[in-house]
């Protein structure tokens, strides 16, 4: 996926934020609808409290009703019974009266029917409406567990990929950086020791002959010129052994060979000056921790000589009672942090070394103001 160029983060960023604002759209929806249903929950309550009112009123009503139809009927019965004693207008009467409160009995059992009807549609209508409301409720939970993790676990998903990445580019630049290594290892050493072996041979040659042919005086020249080959052969031996690994680091420690290498530092580089200091007792430590304080050293140096253009480094080791402090400071030409630390290999590679120390580094720096990086490293070693 990495090795693909077009790959664009920005693109998936845009993806996911656009997926983020759909479910917040959703959630703001579903909460739109649950507070409609909780209105409507509300006013069918109340309409269900009215009509359960009316039920009672009804049926206080009904029941009078039935009495008073009882009454009617019985006088209806009595007069039927002694029809001759009661004159016509007396019997048709007790009739009318008996219909009528049969027919006002009908009309409210009938409109007590229907407002039980409506009290159980209300019923029924509430509890599908106190379903949807739950409902609601649990899918904006379930939506809201769904955005924390989008917004708080997979929010920098884009600098996750983006840092994975780099990581890989690193490693790759690691590699291409290795053979880049062997080659011009391989080029110094055929340019220098293997040259000047190749001459020492040639020259032993010359000595036999010179032995023979002009005498033990003029021999004895040509020995001093060889000695004096063989000795800048063997101190370029040593600076190739050196760049690869300070053998003084074991022997002498980190102070003492940083002061040694910033010393070669200034006689290869007269025009720039370095300023060293270390402050209390320097403490020994495991090695791989003084190789890698060497290395962050060495890089921050070799990047203020060769991009700074500097007149003056300062390097300062300050060591604490569990952990030392590394300043590295020029007043070179600076750069743009931001510009530039997603492209160096030097910056990605120091931060690397030190986060396998567990320590910090701090990088400030400004176009025509310098650079400083300071690296604290504990040593609270296990």
């Amino acid at each position: 996926m990495f090795a693909n160029d077009t790959f664009d983060l920005k693109s998936l960023d845009d993806i996911f934020n656009q997926m983020v604002e759909t479910i917040m759209s959703s959630k703001d929806d579903i909460f739109i609808i649950s507070e409609q249903s909780r209105r409507s929950f509300e006013e069918m309550q109340k309409e269900l409290e009215t009509v359960r009112k009316q039920i009672t009123t009804v049926i206080l009503e009904s029941d009078a009703l039935e009495k008073s139809t009882q009454l009617a009927k019985q006088r209806l019965a009595k007069v039927s019974e002694a029809f001759n004693n009661y004159t016509e207008e007396q019997v048709r009467h007790a009739y009318e009266t008996a219909h009528d409160f049969q027919t006002k009995l009908s009309i409210i059992r009938s409109e007590e029917k229907q407002l039980r009807d409506k009290r159980d549609d209300l019923e029924r209508r509430l509890r599908a409406l106190l379903d949807t409301i739950e409902r609601a409720d649990q899918i904006v939970n379930q939506v809201n567990v769904v955005l924390n993790y989008l917004t708080s676990d997979l929010k920098n998903v884009g600098l996750a990929l983006e840092q994975a990445k780099v990581k890989q580019d690193f490693g790759i630049r690691i590699i291409a950086a290795q053979e880049e290594e062997r080659k011009r290892l391989s080029r110094e050493i055929h340019d220098g020791p293997a040259q000047m072996l190749a001459n020492v041979l040639m020259r032993t040659d010359l000595i036999e002959r010179t032995y023979r042919e002009k005498g033990i005086d003029y021999a004895l020249k040509e020995i001093a010129d060889l000695k004096r080959i063989v000795r800048n052969a063997l101190s370029e031996v040593r600076r190739i052994i050196y760049d690869l690994r300070p053998m003084a680091l074991d022997d002498l420690g980190i102070v003492p060979t940083l002061k040694k290498y910033l010393s070669t530092v200034t006689e290869y580089n007269p025009e720039v000056e370095v300023h060293f200091q270390s402050k209390s007792v320097e403490t020994r430590i495991p090695s791989n921790y003084e190789v890698s304080m060497f290395r962050l050293v060495q890089e921050c140096v070799t990047n203020a000589m060769k991009h700074g253009k500097c007149k003056n480094i300062w390097v300062k080791l300050e060591w604490l009672k569990d952990a030392v402090n590394i300043v590295v400071k020029d007043d070179g030409q600076g750069f743009d942090p931001q510009t530039v630390k997603d492209h160096s290999f030097g910056i990605i590679g120091m931060r690397e070394r030190i986060d396998i120390l567990n320590g910090t580094m701090t990088l400030n720096s400004k176009i025509n103001n310098g650079t400083a990086v300071v690296f604290k490293i504990p040593l609270t070693i296990e």
